[in-house]
């Protein structure tokens, strides 16, 4: 049989040959031994009653030839010792006693049992750093040699991550609880599983014939250890076959292959260390290159419930690394102390945010407490904390003077590059209706445009700001003359089409059609026009079918109010008001000079809960129907952009990753064929050649939707049937932030992802009345354009530590510039092992340049020891 990736139509016929040759094989064959992964999943934020700790220790000492694999909530252990001392105790000896630790194993510490498809990259390296030493607080000689999950908690970046924290094995089977997805069948016994970096951890796969089981939406056939499965795995010559079930903490079943039960015998119980070590196969030779296409998941994309977490979630990882980064830089410039304490606290409520079971059944729980519910009180928690702990303003001069015409403006940058953005700084309400002038730190001054916050209604001065690498430079406001510029241009067309001209883009809206855009030309592109016009759909309309109300509805079915708001030399911006159905919507459009991103946000107030997406009548939900309403994206409510690109493909990006699609369409409906159409970020759309290209950004972990005959489209509502029959009803407005940026050549070659990393990580800006104290302007740490990524920055006592990702580079040695001294520079691994030394020497102004040698995705930490400024 053919272990390569197969469609579900295809593995069932294969899975049904190979069941048939099984039944003819010797009864010498039938005799050989299988086996099986058993343990428990959950934790007290999951299930975790008070009880199973008790009740795993005397399960084990009843059973001897039971073993256990733990995918606990790391937090579990200290409730449970508060609760339950004297089960505790006893459990924790079961642990560590040579006679029995061999029976116990740790498979996921994962802090939060997070999907980890749906976060950043330091949110899952933070999950499993601090799970791990929480676990270590109870466990201290417990070790990690495999990663296990009874979800599909998996993502292509898993090898180098799990290696790097000493992980010598993974399994990509979760047999039983394939609700929110699973992984791609392929191969046989073990395989190398190959990252994005090319890095390589021996894995369990979802077997190719391991086949999803019949009259089931959550199983495979391997969660319990059937004939069946077993005998299909001997046929295709996997000589040691395992299945799988991690039950849930709270099952009373204690081995989960009790007497009586159907499963092939002979089965043996093993812990995942036991089987890779001892049992498999030694060196496979199947070398399976692992991409987030393998990660099948749907979740309810697109409900609005689902919609608020994931950018609840978003917004406090950005805030929460780019906090990390002040703070640090704030300690090597000024000497301030480094939070880590403040900064331990902030991640843990942020990683119980990530936990899956936020996202898979955000409804669960008491009114007022449900998992929505803990998510907004967690993520409050650490944006709380990271505003508190690090100051912005460098402390002022203990002279400084303040002077009624002049403020200043220090802008700081966490990103690794230097930027040029526009950045808006507040000024006094005394100021309102006066000449406001921009001045560098060079004393140059620059065109600026004051413009009026809709959301506080306080005037602002927006301007274009030079910022250097990981850093932070000055500028001044004064009350003179302001420099003259160029305006961008708005004009209203005889045929009442509004056109929008910038130093980049000509842009056309038509009112008629709810606002649509009728043309995106981008000027220094070739004049390259992207709106594929010849498309029945429009650019930039919202369209759903919306089952209750007459079918399918769209902004470009009346006319809209189109006003403009802003317009000077540094931004246009244009509010469009319509109606989708007899709901009231608003859109902003900004465009600014110089820059590359088209910004848009919409709003939807929306009358009552309207079905939007395929119909579901109430109470029509079957667990056993494969066919579900939510993986309808086609009619779910989307934003839509034909393109003018002529054999389109598509790029996104994941953690640490960015990848090609292989899909020819996004779309299925039905639990058998789910398909990876997640966006994380970014999803780039390209013509053929890769000549021209149009990415879409997006403020939170959604889906997108695209086909050869279906342009690319953005999920902003569904609302009907999900999961177990919740109703995923809309409460309150929609509000979803995205942008576009055209580009020319593949997404690397055009900065793709810098481009995200400045969304995520925007500039800050403080104003202030005085000078701050330093110098104007400082750069602490410059990938000096290597296409690298700074992603986390961190101080511990006098050593700094320097995480970088190879996101656009080239395979070539590259080097960084440190504005600093370090008495010796190392590459450690994610749990603190050194890698390597790394080569250190001295520019002409005195600052330390580090050279590194990574491959694409790939993943560095550098540390810097006793480390001082110049």
């Amino acid at each position: 049989m053919n272990t390569k990736s197969m469609s579900s139509s295809q593995l069932r016929l294969g899975v049904a040959l190979v069941m048939i040759f099984a039944c003819l094989l010797p009864n010498a064959a039938r005799s050989q031994t299988a086996y099986f992964i058993d343990g428990y999943h959950g934790g007290i934020w999951g299930h975790f009653p008070d009880w199973n700790t008790k009740f795993m220790a005397d399960q084990l000492k009843s059973h001897p030839n039971w073993k256990i694999n733990l995918e606990l909530e790391p937090e579990t252990w200290d409730d449970a010792k508060k609760k339950d001392l004297s089960a505790y105790n006893e459990f924790r000896d079961l642990f560590t006693n040579d006679s029995t630790k061999n029976r116990i194993e740790y498979v996921n510490p994962d802090y939060a049992q997070s999907y980890l498809f749906d976060i950043e990259g330091e949110s899952i390296i933070a999950q499993f750093y601090y799970g791990i030493k929480m676990v270590h607080r109870h466990f201290p000689t417990a070790t990690f040699p495999v990663y296990s999950s009874e979800e599909p908690c998996f993502t292509s970046a898993l090898p180098e991550i799990l290696t790097s924290y000493g992980f010598k094995y993974a399994s990509l089977k979760n047999p039983n609880t394939c609700w929110g997805g699973y992984t791609s069948a392929y191969g046989g016994e073990l395989v190398n599983m190959i990252g994005p970096d090319g890095t390589s951890i021996i894995t369990s796969p979802r077997y190719a014939v391991e086949a999803l089981q019949p009259g089931s939406t959550w199983q495979t056939i391997a969660s319990g250890n059937s004939p069946e499965y077993i005998k299909a795995c001997f046929a295709v010559g996997i000589k040691h076959p395992i299945g799988m079930t991690i039950q849930d903490a709270g099952w009373k079943y204690g081995p989960m292959l009790r007497d009586g039960s159907k499963a092939y015998q002979p089965t043996e119980y093993t812990t995942w260390a036991n089987y890779f070590e001892n049992l498999a196969i030694k060196n496979p030779t199947d070398n399976w290159k692992f991409t987030q296409e393998d990660v099948l998941v749907s979740l309810v994309w697109g409900s609005q419930i689902l919609q608020r977490i994931a950018q609840e979630v978003r917004i406090s990882e950005n805030k929460l690394v780019s906090t990390e980064k002040l703070a640090a830089i704030s300690k090597i410039y000024n000497g301030t102390p480094y939070p880590q304490s403040d900064f331990d606290v902030a991640w843990r409520p942020l990683l119980l945010s990530q936990h899956h079971d936020c996202w898979i059944v955000p409804y669960n729980g008491r009114y007022g407490n449900t998992w929505a519910d803990k998510v907004v009180t967690w993520t409050s928690t650490t944006n709380s904390i990271a505003d508190s702990v690090v100051r912005l303003d460098i402390a002022p001069a203990a002279n400084g003077k303040i002077l009624g015409e002049t403020r200043y403006v220090r802008i700081y940058n966490t990103l690794g590059v230097k930027r040029n953005e526009q950045v808006a700084a507040e000024v006094p309400e005394d100021w309102k209706g006066k000449n406001i002038s921009v001045i560098n730190d060079t004393g140059v001054a620059v065109a600026s445009q004051v413009v009026t916050d809709s959301a506080s209604a306080k005037p602002q001065v927006i301007f274009n700001a030079d910022v250097p690498a990981m850093g932070y430079t000055t500028y001044q406001l004064k009350l003179q003359k302001v420099l003259p510029s160029k305006s961008i241009s708005v004009t209203v067309l005889k045929n009442g089409n509004y056109h929008i001209e910038s130093d980049l883009y000509s842009i056309t809206l038509n009112p008629h059609k709810g606002g649509a855009i009728t043309s995106l030309i981008a000027k220094t592109l070739n004049n390259k026009e992207f709106v594929d016009k010849a498309n029945s759909r429009s650019f930039n309309e919202l369209r759903g079918n919306f089952y209750n109300d007459g079918g399918f509805h769209s902004t470009a079915d009346s006319a809209a109010k189109i006003s403009i708001i802003e317009q000077g030399p540094e931004r246009v911006k244009l509010q469009i008001d319509g109606t989708i159905d007899h709901h009231a919507f608003t859109q902003w459009l900004t465009v600014d000079k110089g820059q590359r991103r088209i910004d848009m946000r919409v709003k939807i107030n929306w009358k009552g809960s309207p079905g939007i997406g395929e119909a579901a009548p109430p109470n029509t939900f079957k667990a056993t129907n494969p066919k579900k309403a939510f993986y309808n994206d086609k009619e779910k409510l989307l934003a839509m952009f034909p393109l003018n690109l002529k054999d389109q493909k598509v790029y996104k990006n994941a953690p640490f990753d960015v990848l090609q699609s292989r899909l020819k369409n996004t779309f299925f409906t039905s639990w058998d064929s789910i398909k990876n159409n997640i966006l994380l970020n970014w999803v780039d759309v390209t013509d053929g050649n890769n000549n021209y290209g149009i990415a879409l950004l997006v403020d939170h972990t959604t889906n997108y939707t695209h086909g050869e005959d279906f342009p690319l489209g953005l999920t902003l509502e569904y609302s009907g049937i999900g999961l177990w029959g919740r109703n995923y009803a809309i409460k309150g407005p929609t509000d979803v932030h995205y942008s576009l940026i055209p580009h020319a050549g593949k997404w690397d070659k055009s900065g793709l992802w810098t481009a995200s990393e400045e969304w995520n990580e925007p500039l800050i800006v403080n104003v202030s009345d005085a000078m701050p104290a330093g110098a104007k302007y400082r750069s602490l740490v410059d990938a000096k354009n290597t296409g690298y990524d700074v992603t986390s920055l961190n101080a511990d006592g006098n050593d700094l530590t320097i995480r970088v990702f190879n996101a656009e580079g080239s395979n070539a040695p590259q080097e960084i510039i440190f504005d600093g001294k370090a008495n010796r520079a190392e590459l450690v691994e994610l749990d603190g092992r050194k890698r390597a030394d790394v080569q250190m020497k001295k520019d002409a102004s005195g600052k330390t340049i580090l050279t590194l040698d990574m491959p694409r995705f790939g993943i560095r930490t550098i540390k810097l020891y006793s480390v001082s400024k110049l």
